[in-house]
């Protein structure tokens, strides 16, 4: 089953709207038989791996990260694949929360006479489809959010100096963290301070840059902006409140860049509605980069699942820019919290990796 998670973690990023699942197919101690879901969702991870066993497969073990689908799409049930087949028993992590499976696929298999065995490894496998997860559940994406500062919590010096504050590793698994992330999402303040690209820009791994996503109440990019000179090459969606200025509308549009509306609040876009927007689209995993008023309105609405915190080996004091804006926590009791899953030692800095409470 971990041979399974493994394969499906090659499609994190690359699946939505569907999971990343991993297959593995065992026949008398040998595997014949492997596959991930493949890009866009399709193939299945089920699928690729019965092609590649072929009449293998008859009377093997089938090791699946997520249960089987039982709906048709626009690819046959993967439950009925495996009957096809002549799998003997199917080996499931953890049950798929969508509406149309729920269930539905372990109950065909087990009407076929095919033996079922469930929740091997189910929490490794509940994180690794988390954002999947939370679409069905919640109607929204898992939001990571992702920051990159000095040990006393500074993304900047006073004058406003931030490159570079972590060092080359560091930032290699900055790209590496995007490539695992349907979608990259930032604020109009970060768009044009930094004019960012936000593609992976790791050797082989350009294919797997995200969705940009940038919130844009009152449609301020330019034309000049990196993210609308590119947004033929790489999608980019522009997160804007509804019947904004028509001249600014049709240039974005010309750029090839995709508008959604949300509706506005105290003169801020809505950040619950921008992400359930984002959810109707399919996307199941965002990664919010920057900037301070961003995080710190993530925060305030409990909007963020996970952070990667990266702490650069450097002190810069008081009056560098925080990593968060204020977001009216007065008593400790208010304070939004998370445990640490995990801390990575990356050259000179640390990555720590941080879960809900």
């Amino acid at each position: 089953m971990r041979a399974a998670l493994a394969l499906a973690a090659r499609g994190l990023g690359r699946t939505w709207p569907n999971p990343a699942v991993g297959c593995v197919l065992v026949r008398e101690g040998t595997v014949v038989g492997r596959g991930w879901t493949q890009p866009g969702g399709r193939p299945h991870a089920e699928v690729e791996a019965l092609g590649r066993a072929g009449e293998g497969a008859r009377g093997a073990t089938a090791y699946v990260s997520l249960e089987p689908c039982a709906h048709t799409g626009k690819t046959p049930p993967c439950a009925d694949a495996l009957i096809a087949a002549g799998i003997a028993r199917v080996v499931s992590a953890v049950e798929d929360p969508d509406p149309r499976v729920a269930g539905g696929g372990l109950a065909r298999l087990r009407e076929a006479g095919i033996a079922v065995t469930t929740g091997v490894c189910a929490a490794e496998a509940s994180e690794l489809n988390a954002g999947f997860f939370t679409r069905i559940k919640l109607g929204r994406p898992l939001v990571s959010l992702k920051l990159a500062t000095t040990l006393d919590g500074r993304i900047a010096t006073r004058t406003g100096d931030s490159k570079w504050i972590t060092d080359d590793a560091a930032r290699r698994r900055a790209h590496l963290l995007r490539a695992t992330h349907d979608a990259i999402l930032v604020g109009t303040g970060t768009a044009l301070a930094d004019d960012p690209e936000l593609t992976c820009r790791l050797p082989g791994l350009a294919a797997r840059s995200p969705v940009r996503v940038v919130l844009d109440r009152a449609l301020r990019l330019p034309d000049t902006a990196k993210l609308l000179t590119t947004a033929r090459a790489v999608p980019t969606w522009i997160v804007t409140a509804a019947g904004g200025d028509a001249t600014r509308r049709a240039a974005v549009e010309r750029a090839g860049a995709e508008i959604i509306e949300v509706p506005v609040s105290f003169g801020q876009l809505t950040l619950r509605a921008a992400l359930s927007a984002l959810g109707a689209r399919g996307v199941t995993r965002v990664l919010a980069e920057g900037g301070s008023a961003l995080a710190a309105s993530l925060l305030r609405d409990d909007l963020v699942d996970r952070v990667y915190w990266f702490r650069a080996s450097m002190v810069i004091g008081g009056d560098g820019l925080p990593a968060t804006q204020s977001f009216g926590v007065e008593w400790l009791a208010n304070a939004k919290r998370f445990r640490r899953a995990d801390m990575e030692t990356l050259g000179p800095d640390a990555l720590e990796i941080y879960g809900r409470a």
